[in-house]
């Protein structure tokens, strides 16, 4: 073989090329703003748009809007702000995640520490997680990202105190959950995430492996019909499993 047929380090030319073709991008994740201030929709758009990865689909400007979207749209992520005017975000997301047209969609709650009483009723509707509108713009896009994956994004610190909050305060009480065919150590790793505990504390809590942790979960989320792991707290909550500060469940 002559030199010309021989690259620099050794290798024959025709060993090097290759015929497979370019693989196209990963679709992005696709978002529906649903907020009805205009400055704010408009910053979220220009923010998620410019990011790699992220597109904004549809924009709604109230909670009926954001239905009527969802359905048209089919996103992936919903960024949803509570108060809206025509609908709230709640009932908005309760729609949205029980259309089966729509249902595919994770809804991220938009939300601020002195809004936590439509904390519980947002988990209730579907909502898979929540997110301070002070946030900074890395803790959104990061947001969007886990929820499009289909973790919830529930804060340990947001649980517990949602959780207190709900079984200390004068609120209604909450609807009872047939846990079913649950077993016991199941119940266990569920009342655990009732309480806000990620996989590795619950493994560290029960002497399990993470991997075991996240083989209950599954089976949980199966068997209770759960959209994610938010569903499980609410499932934590209506089955008895989580007792507040005082005792009582």
């Amino acid at each position: 073989m002559s030199t010309e047929d021989m690259s620099t380090d050794g290798m024959s030319i025709e060993d090097t090329s290759t015929d497979v073709a370019p693989q196209d991008p990963p679709r992005p994740v696709r978002v529906l703003l649903a907020e009805d201030q205009v400055l704010i929709r408009d910053s979220f758009k220009l923010l998620i748009d410019a990011t790699p990865g992220l597109a904004v689909v549809g924009e709604a400007g109230t909670g009926a809007e954001a239905v009527l979207l969802a359905r048209r749209h089919r996103p992936d992520v919903v960024l949803m702000d509570v108060r809206m005017p025509d609908m709230d975000g709640i009932e908005a997301t309760r729609r949205i995640c029980a259309d089966p047209v729509s249902a595919g969609a994770r809804v991220l709650i938009l939300t601020t520490f002195d809004l936590d009483e439509y904390v519980y009723a947002s988990l209730q509707a579907g909502a898979s997680g929540f997110l301070l509108k002070s946030a900074a713009a890395t803790e959104l896009l990061a947001a969007i990202r886990i929820v499009a994956s289909g973790e919830a994004l529930l804060a340990p610190t947001v649980t517990r105190r949602l959780i207190t909050e709900f079984l200390q305060g004068p609120r209604p009480a909450p609807a009872v959950r047939d846990l079913g065919d649950v077993t016991q150590r199941e119940r266990e790793v569920l009342a655990l995430v009732g309480r806000g505990m990620s996989n590795s504390e619950i493994a560290e809590h029960l002497h399990l492996t993470v991997g075991t942790v996240k083989t209950h979960i599954g089976r949980l989320l199966a068997k209770l019909q759960a959209r994610d792991r938010a569903q499980l707290v609410i499932a934590a909550y209506e089955g008895g499993l989580v007792a507040g500060q005082d005792g009582r469940r």
